[in-house]
C-alpha cells in the first residue's frame, strides 16, 4: 500500500478547479475504505477542503454543495478519466495528471 498525492485537472478548464487528494493505493486502486482529504482550488488563490466520503460524496463541511465523484472506483494513474457531479443537472470530467508518493522527496 503507498501513500500518494493526486492532482486532477477539470477537462472544461484545466486552469481552474485543480483537484488534489492524499489517497492510499494498492495495484491502482483505492487501498483504504475510510475516509479521503482533499481541495479543489477553484481559482489559485482559494482552496476549498472537503472530505471525500466512502460513497462518492464529496463534502464540503457546511455548505449546501452536494457533490459526488466516481473516483473511488477508477483505476488511479495518470491518465484516468473520471467525473465529479456538482449537482443533478451538472457534471465535470476530471483527469488524473500527477501522482507524487508522499514523503518521497529528500528533505536537505
Amino acid at each position: 500500500m503507498t501513500a500518494i498525492r493526486l492532482i486532477a485537472q477539470w477537462r472544461d478548464d484545466p486552469t481552474e478547479a485543480l483537484m488534489s487528494a492524499d489517497v492510499r493505493v494498492e495495484d491502482r486502486r483505492f487501498a483504504a475504505p475510510w475516509d479521503v482529504f482533499g481541495a479543489f482550488d477553484l481559482d489559485g488563490a482559494n482552496p476549498r477542503p472537503f472530505i471525500l466520503r466512502r460513497d462518492g460524496r464529496i463534502d464540503f463541511g457546511d455548505s449546501v454543495d452536494r457533490w459526488r465523484t466516481d473516483l473511488r472506483d477508477a483505476e488511479i494513474k495518470v491518465g484516468t478519466l473520471f467525473t465529479v457531479w456538482f449537482n443533478a443537472t451538472d457534471s465535470g470530467a476530471y483527469k488524473i495528471v500527477k501522482l507524487a508518493v508522499l514523503g518521497a522527496k529528500e528533505r536537505k
